[in-house]
């Protein structure tokens, strides 16, 4: 009976476990890119794409187009997705998209890529505000597995 409470609370708990490890989070406070790779209909990996990233409660989030591929791919159900973080062959975990509208977290991340990437963000700025408003921009969750 105790090792059946016990694999069970093991059970409950194992969700609770998955995330960003310390390592990883200290990683990407590193970071200046991740590179995503999305799940194609064969199953095998899309090619990295680099782009930038903000962090919040243990997500990663990126602002991209709606007619991308990695958009296109969890609009479709393929989910799944490869971080590799700083490199494209650096530390990687894999993670679950999904496509959020939440005006708390878009505000957060241009806040965020405003510090991390001022000079870009000067060139890119009013396309990411004008972008969230007019839906030409959305905001994809990635949620580590």
């Amino acid at each position: 009976m105790r090792a059946l409470a016990l694999a069970t609370a093991l059970l409950t708990a194992a969700p609770a476990l998955a995330g960003l490890t310390p390592e990883q989070q200290k990683q990407l406070d590193d970071a200046t890119y991740v590179y995503v790779q999305s799940e194609r209909k064969s199953g095998e990996w899309s090619t990295p794409a680099e782009i930038w990233f903000f962090v919040d409660g243990g997500t990663l989030y990126v602002g991209t187009r709606p007619g991308s591929w990695r958009v296109k791919r969890i609009t479709a159900g393929r989910t799944k997705a490869r971080i590799a973080i700083g490199k494209v062959d650096g530390p990687a975990f894999e993670a679950t998209g999904a496509v959020v509208k939440d005006a708390a977290i878009e505000t957060k991340l241009m806040a965020a890529y405003a510090k991390k990437y001022p000079d870009g963000w000067k060139k890119h700025e009013q396309s990411f505000r004008d972008g969230f408003k007019t839906g030409e921009r959305v905001l994809v969750a990635y949620t580590p597995r």
